[in-house]
């Protein structure tokens, strides 16, 4: 029986060029790492996000993430920054929210609910 997701993986092309930008987009630096191949997050509310360079399995682009951020226009700008791709803030009845990329070209969302 699943009782929770323990962590989120997205795989990379370039290890060294993830983990700067997650490190900045984090404002952490990763609980496990092992240089070159793996990094793993804890964030503030519990949960887990690691980045990792598997030989085994050729790079293709991971499912979305919607990253919580207090400020999406900070998080877009800082994104951008980064290397990222951000599209403008959008605003949904329950959420403001940008549509983006990584560097390596994983889909992300950054995200704030306003409910």
């Amino acid at each position: 029986m699943v009782t929770g997701i323990d962590v989120h993986i997205y795989n990379v092309k370039d290890f060294e060029r993830a983990l700067k930008f997650y490190r900045a987009l984090l404002g952490c630096e990763p609980k496990t790492h092992f240089p070159g191949t793996w990094a793993e997050f804890e964030l503030a509310d519990g949960s887990a996000f690691a980045i990792g360079k598997h030989e085994d399995f050729p790079w293709q682009p991971g499912y979305t993430v919607l990253f919580a951020v207090p400020d999406v226009t900070k998080a877009i700008e800082l994104v951008r920054s980064l290397g990222g791709k951000a599209g403008e803030r959008k605003e949904s009845p329950v959420c403001f929210m940008s549509f983006g990329e990584d560097t390596e070209g994983n889909q992300i969302v950054l995200h704030h609910r306003n409910v």
